[in-house]
């Protein structure tokens, strides 16, 4: 806590920036590019040591020119110098939605193997500054907690052997972070399906249902009946007469992104509980 803080001149958190950013959070995601990813930038040939095209981010500039901002390349600044300008000015006037765009672009480029290093440093920004999201597998969702996104990482992270787990929670994760189109209904579906899908593998029967799985960690693996209970009251929550699954069918029932979101967590723990237990 700063000076300025401690004596209540400023607020000691600010509130959740969950449709914009402010200045603050603005430059520090666009430090975090300076000092993780552009700063190595290099020239291959000395005789032109400002030239894009004689350096190592060359492909880099172009990938972004074209896929991104889907620029003419014969527009591309010849200069490393005269690049940084033009994208500097592009993202201190973007929308907030579209600097995440931005941000999440580059992250999947991966360029020079920055990717890891470049979501844990904006995590950490994004988390400072209140940011209602953070990077989570590669994309920017509405998760505010460290141990939130371990925990859906860990689950899309799956074994070989639980692939049909992993590419459910990958559409969940998908549907629910899409910022043009989010789905938020069929991102329950998929995170539900993720447990079925945990539960016939663990019963190694394909007709079997979750309730036959728990009852397997229950008198085999020592789940706690509590724990049993509430995953199937949850369970049940979206199987009933008003519930996520019948809306699915019928459209009837409104989903938000935090019914969603609470879905994709609530789940990618119950599989990392469940498959750490039959594993234990």
């Amino acid at each position: 806590m700063s000076f300025s803080q401690r004596l209540g001149l400023i607020p000691t958190r600010k509130l959740a920036q969950v449709d914009s950013i402010d200045k603050e959070l603005e430059n520090s995601l666009w430090n975090v590019l300076l000092v993780h990813l552009f700063s190595r930038w290099r020239t291959t040939d000395r005789q032109y040591s400002d030239t894009i095209q004689k350096s190592n981010f060359r492909e880099f500039s172009e990938l972004l020119y074209a896929d991104f901002y889907k620029a003419s390349l014969d527009s591309l600044p010849s200069s490393w110098k005269g690049f940084k300008k033009v994208i500097r000015d592009s993202y201190f006037g973007m929308s907030w939605h579209r600097k995440y765009s931005f941000i999440e672009f580059i992250v999947k480029l991966n360029y020079k193997d920055t990717a890891l290093t470049l979501m844990e440093e904006f995590n950490r920004v994004l988390s400072r500054e209140n940011s209602a999201y953070l990077f989570v597998s590669g994309v920017l969702a509405p998760i505010t907690s460290k141990d939130e996104v371990d925990e859906v990482e860990k689950a899309i992270a799956s074994r070989d052997k639980y692939a049909g787990v992993r590419t459910h929670m990958q559409t969940a994760l998908g549907l629910l972070t899409d910022r043009e189109n989010p789905d938020y209904r069929n991102s329950i579906k998929e995170s539900i399906s993720a447990v079925e899908s945990l539960a016939k593998k663990l019963i190694g029967d394909d007709k079997a249902t979750l309730g036959q799985a728990l009852k397997t960690l229950e008198t085999k693996h020592g789940l706690h009946s509590s724990l049993k209970s509430a995953f199937m009251t949850l369970y049940g929550y979206t199987s009933d007469a008003g519930g996520i699954r019948h809306g699915l069918l019928d459209g009837d029932k409104p989903c938000t992104k935090a019914d969603a979101r609470f879905m994709l967590i609530c789940c990618s723990a119950f599989i990392n509980f469940a498959v750490d237990s039959m594993e234990d």
